[in-house]
């Protein structure tokens, strides 16, 4: 089935390709500029810290829906092994293997793709068994941090939660901006609080990922218009699920990834950072958000930390 119109209408107007010059990789990081990341440092009055991130553990978010996502398996390789000799310093060692995207993490823009196409017109061929992402791989991301701004719409419309049916529109985000007494600037990086992550850590993972609240179609024209760098919230899907149009799958994300070239997130933990922010009456703060490196790699787990 092809995309409708109303969604190829939305590209056009969001879409950044050749704005950043025809052989960028990084889209809307390029916002985040030396000035933008001062002002951010600016903003710390406190240095109250607070993770982000949900635990990486076998028991995560993941319940088998999508294909090859697993959470990690995490195995130890050697413990207390004295390799010099008996009598030296013992080591121990572990690995994992895990979805990258299983947990708290960054879609990279070569995450999704339509019509053939990922971020900047080149062709989704790219991305290949053994090249991996050749273009705009999450290695390419190479600094994510600048002033953080939490929308939390679920306190705006006064509630804990919001309803598993609840499309989050540009005036929701309107709404929590007002609460927040701030404005989104560009080269901020926005996470929008929807309560949904609520249920997955009182344990119900099947609750947390469907039917869930989230971004509707109509947010990603509001990010483009402020020029925001990047985009995450507390849900696994990020956009509504199942979708506002009957079988327009993931539309959020090819406008956000594709289009806009836009990193956006998923699964991150803003429950303690809305209490923090209610506390103190301010909603923007530093926001260090690093992408763990892994060469063209179409997502990435990731530990944030906002620092007040």
């Amino acid at each position: 089935m092809s995309l409708p119109a109303e969604f190829h209408d939305i590209a056009k107007r969001v879409n950044n390709w050749g704005r950043w010059g025809a052989e960028d990789e990084i889209g809307t990081l390029n916002l985040i500029t030396d000035d933008v990341v001062r002002a951010a440092a600016a903003t710390v009055r406190t240095g109250r810290r607070v993770p982000l991130a949900l635990p990486l553990q076998e028991d995560g978010v993941q319940t088998g829906l999508i294909p090859g996502r697993v959470n990690p398996l995490h195995t130890m390789v050697q413990i207390n092994q004295e390799l010099f000799g008996p009598g030296t310093v013992a080591t121990s060692d572990d690995a994992v293997t895990m979805g990258l995207q299983a947990a708290t993490h960054w879609d990279a823009l070569t995450h999704v793709s339509h019509s053939g196409r990922i971020y900047n017109g080149r062709p989704a061929d790219s991305i290949t068994p053994h090249t991996r992402a050749r273009y705009s791989g999450i290695d390419k991301a190479r600094h994510v941090v600048s002033r953080g701004v939490l929308l939390d719409v679920a306190r705006a419309c006064g509630v804990d939660r919001l309803a598993a049916d609840h499309a989050v529109t540009p005036e929701d985000l309107e709404a929590a901006e007002e609460l927040a007494r701030t404005t989104v600037r560009a080269g901020d990086i926005v996470l929008v609080r929807t309560g949904q992550i609520q249920t997955c850590l009182a344990g119900d993972k099947h609750a947390y990922g469907y039917p869930s609240p989230g971004l509707s179609i109509r947010t990603p024209e509001w990010f483009h218009a402020r020029d925001v760098a990047a985009v995450a919230n507390d849900t696994l899907t990020f956009e509504i699920f199942p979708p506002e149009i009957e079988n327009l799958w993931l539309p959020v994300h090819a406008l956000d990834l594709v289009e806009m070239g836009m990193l956006q997130g998923q699964n991150w933990n803003l429950e303690e950072l809305s209490t923090a922010c209610a506390q103190e009456e301010r909603y923007a703060f530093l926001l260090s958000a690093m992408p763990e490196p892994f060469v063209g790699g179409t997502g990435t787990p990731v530990a944030p930390v906002a620092v007040l």
